[in-house]
């Protein structure tokens, strides 16, 4: 573990000199800065990707902020983020990406990697306004609305008996809305609310689907990208428990809509993962963002993290507060750790990743001079 945490860690990433056009997305974690369409026309012809010619392109910039109840911490000493974390968190994404190409199973949004923490993609036109969640065992947010007396979830009707965090017997997706989507009976206009198959079906164009077909499509897609991920982590000692995965449409070289995934996926920051020896033998251990998560829950107001009301008090608890900075390196570690582990590779932490990640860009003409 490093001693000099600042000049590692990666926290403002929407300050880079890259030529792009209109506002640097600056989202919890990551940065995109959208290429004009001259640069994007050019960057596919020049690199050769496998992309449709009017598509428009994207720089996507991971930090190493951290994320959790939809606001960002910080720790001691004004440590902004955790080491190693976005490096990490790419290299487990591509792995599974190179997974489902290798199974032949669709595409996604990223054309090449110029750096550790640097994704060029293309523009999903549209994205979903779904994230797919497939859940494999009762626990977090389910179990707590299962143990309330709900027998309802996403529309799906569960089972009388189960007991906190016992595997499921299939694997159920409980989709919930990307961003706010309005206007739709029975949906909520806020964030991550849960939705049904149903409700997608019946309003498919108002979350992003060109054709209703696709609703199967998605969860086909949902369904053996889990496979490919859950089967791969059992072999090396994890569980995969649940995980989110988001879609969107790019079009191939002949100008043809194709459903895509887009974000990351199977990361421990979209995923909880369990050890598996320890969950046979009647334990949870969580090597995941649930670590974090869970620090939060055991020493702070639960009631703040979990009533959405409360969002206010949060951001201002979250912008006061120094967490303890060991919660950093055992977050550190278990990131880096289950890096290696899924890609046989070790994460190299730079000293100075913007110059680093400015460096890999200008040779791509990227650069602002």
């Amino acid at each position: 573990m490093l001693n000099d945490y600042s000049s590692s860690v990666l926290v403002k990433t929407s300050d880079l000199p890259i030529r792009h056009v209109g506002q640097v997305h600056d989202g919890k974690v990551r940065s995109v800065y959208w290429l004009s369409p001259e640069d994007s026309y050019n960057l596919i012809k020049q690199e050769g990707y496998d992309a449709y010619l009017d598509t428009q392109l994207g720089v996507q910039i991971i930090s190493d902020r951290i994320s959790a109840y939809d606001v960002n911490w910080g720790f001691t000493g004004g440590i902004g983020g955790v080491v190693g974390k976005g490096a990490s968190l790419n290299a487990i994404s591509e792995h599974w990406f190179d997974d489902f190409d290798a199974a032949g199973i669709t595409g996604n949004h990223i054309l090449e990697r110029p750096h550790p923490m640097v994704w060029i993609v293309q523009k999903a036109d549209p994205a979903l306004s779904v994230e797919g969640i497939g859940r494999q065992y009762i626990t977090g947010g389910m179990w707590r609305d299962y143990d309330a007396g709900s027998r309802n979830f996403c529309g799906i009707d569960i089972q009388d008996g189960l007991a906190k965090n016992q595997e499921l017997e299939n694997l159920l997706i409980t989709p919930t809305t990307k961003g706010i989507v309005y206007g739709i009976p029975g949906v909520p206009e806020e964030e991550d609310t849960n939705i049904s198959r149903q409700q997608i079906i019946d309003n498919y164009k108002a979350f992003g689907f060109k054709k209703v077909d696709d609703v199967e499509l998605y969860e086909i897609l949902l369904t053996d990208g889990f496979k490919i991920i859950s089967d791969k982590l059992r072999s090396i000692g994890e569980i995969l428990v649940d995980t989110k995965f988001e879609f969107g449409y790019v079009r191939d070289l002949n100008g043809n809509y194709k459903l895509i995934y887009i974000d990351e996926v199977g990361t421990p920051d979209s995923s909880r993962y369990w050890n598996l020896n320890e969950y046979l033998r009647g334990n949870v251990v969580e090597n995941s963002k649930e670590i974090f998560r869970s620090n939060l829950l055991d020493n702070f107001d639960n009631d703040i993290f979990l009533d959405k009301t409360r969002m206010a008090e949060r951001e201002q608890f979250a912008k006061n507060k120094e967490l303890p900075i060991a919660w950093m390196e055992e977050l550190s570690e278990t990131y880096m750790v289950l890096a290696k582990k899924i890609t046989g590779k070790k994460v190299e932490i730079s000293d100075d990743p913007k110059t680093e990640i400015v460096e890999a860009l200008d040779s791509l003409g990227l650069i602002k001079h």
